[in-house]
């Protein structure tokens, strides 16, 4: 059997010359701004990648390493190839010039969440309650043994699942990732619960990765229609955080929760969250985060028709905005950018009626997001679509925005979008006689039938 030992990557150890690791982290949070990336990067993550732990960075992260050193490939700065460490396979399908993704991403996404479980030593443990298909788990590894010793690798598995998760989720959204996700999660409280350890801090970091693994696997219950899953997953995620006394952990499970109370039409809980949020996150130092939560209590305060108290919550979460990235940024919030920003803000003036105001918003949200975050690009091209349509006299541009989505269904699986495509494609039955609108409509209904055809 092969050894599951990181080797450390002299490579970028050289690169890194005589700078200390957080001097080095500094560099590269700098590239990112000058490419328009964000990323969290601090000395323990420079020391994740020189230990091998990280044999391969996400798609921010490799595009700033490339951009610090033109020219060179990933494999020239010591990393794996993309597909070894995510044990992808490309397999042809029948016909000629078809897109094999949609053929290979059961496979793939099922392995990748193995393997985030399996990263190295004991941390095998946490891989037994997978059960993905109907590959064969050990008997040994079905378990977690009562006051089993946690360690460095333990905690990294679970730290690097939540990755796993999140990636993936930005590529495919949720539908199909959700029913494999919350197995890792149960293994991660399991080894929380029954695990004991010599160092406070890793106990730390364990209920940190276990409560963002909870948050993770609740925004896929979120985005695939499971709201009760949902608010049962960032239930668990906040008693974790109270628990272990995590505020920024605590700051995310309200920053999650606020925003599914928002989507289930409770208003007030929405802002009460958003609150709570912010004053957990008050002295964590990021101001990013903080504009985040301003945006999800202008997104409460909207849906309660509060014109007021929401334009005060965005004009806070701007000028939070305008002040930029910071090392205390937490890494989940890899996504938040400006696309973002102008997304949550459109949502907020269709709550408020605002038709044209949100499709203005929304626009830049789909201009400015980019490609590689899939799942939000197709989002936000819905949510312009719908607000298009509601604005009665612009058929045609919603009809064009709904038809890009459409092109996507394949590989975004979110039952939020498909929800949002229904209510466009409602709105625009009355116009069906209006050029464009027609085609749109013929696609829906064709692409509505196979997908319950598939069910």
């Amino acid at each position: 059997m092969a050894s599951s030992r990181a080797v450390p990557n002299l490579v970028f150890r050289r690169l890194r010359g005589q700078r200390s690791p957080g001097e080095f982290a500094a560099l590269v949070r700098r590239a990112a701004r000058e490419i328009g990336e964000q990323v969290a990067c601090d000395a323990r993550y420079i020391g994740r990648v020189e230990a091998g732990e990280i044999r391969c960075p996400n798609y921010a992260y490799e595009r700033v390493f490339l951009h610090m050193f033109p020219g060179s490939t990933l494999a020239d700065l010591g990393f794996a190839a993309r597909d070894t460490v995510r044990g992808r396979r490309t397999r042809q399908t029948g016909g000629s010039g078809g897109n094999t993704h949609s053929t290979t991403y059961s496979n793939e996404e099922s392995d990748v969440l193995r393997r985030a479980f399996m990263t190295g030593g004991t941390a095998t443990v946490a891989t037994a309650s997978l059960g993905l298909g109907s590959l064969p788990v050990p008997e040994e590894l079905r378990t977690v043994t009562p006051r089993q010793r946690i360690g460095e690798s333990e905690v990294g598995a679970v730290e690097e699942a939540v990755r796993r998760i999140r990636q993936l989720d930005d590529r495919h959204g949720a539908d199909r990732l959700y029913k494999w996700a919350a197995h890792p999660l149960r293994s991660a409280y399991a080894l929380l619960d029954s695990g004991t350890s010599t160092r406070g801090s890793t106990l730390g970091r364990l209920a940190a990765g276990a409560g963002e693994l909870a948050i993770s696997v609740g925004w896929l219950a979120h985005d695939s229609g499971r709201l009760d899953d949902a608010r049962s997953h960032y239930a668990e995620a906040l008693a974790t955080a109270r628990v272990a006394d995590d505020p920024a952990l605590e700051a995310h499970a309200f920053c999650n929760t606020s925003f599914l109370a928002r989507d289930g039409g409770r208003y007030r809980e929405a802002v009460r969250a958003a609150q709570a949020g912010q004053q957990a996150a008050g002295k964590l130092g990021s101001a990013l985060l903080l504009a985040l939560l301003s945006l999800r209590e202008a997104g409460g305060w909207a849906g309660l028709g509060d014109r007021a108290c929401c334009e005060q919550a965005l004009s806070r979460a701007h000028a939070l905005f305008g002040r930029g990235p910071a090392d205390a940024d937490p890494e989940w919030m890899s996504f938040f950018g400006e696309p973002e920003l102008q997304a949550l803000e459109a949502q907020c003036w269709s709550a408020l009626g605002d038709w044209r105001r949100a499709a203005r918003h929304g626009h830049r949200a789909t201009v400015l997001q980019k490609p590689y975050f899939a799942r939000n690009l197709a989002l936000y091209r819905a949510q312009l679509a719908l607000d298009l349509a509601r604005a009665k006299d612009t058929p045609v541009e919603a009809a064009a925005a709904a038809g890009q989505v459409l092109d996507v269904l394949d590989e975004v699986q979110s039952s939020r979008i498909r929800a949002m495509l229904a209510d466009t494609a409602r709105m625009l039955l009355p116009r069906r006689r209006t050029p464009g609108v027609a085609d749109f409509l013929d696609r829906h209904t064709h692409t509505s039938r196979t997908a319950v055809g598939r069910a």
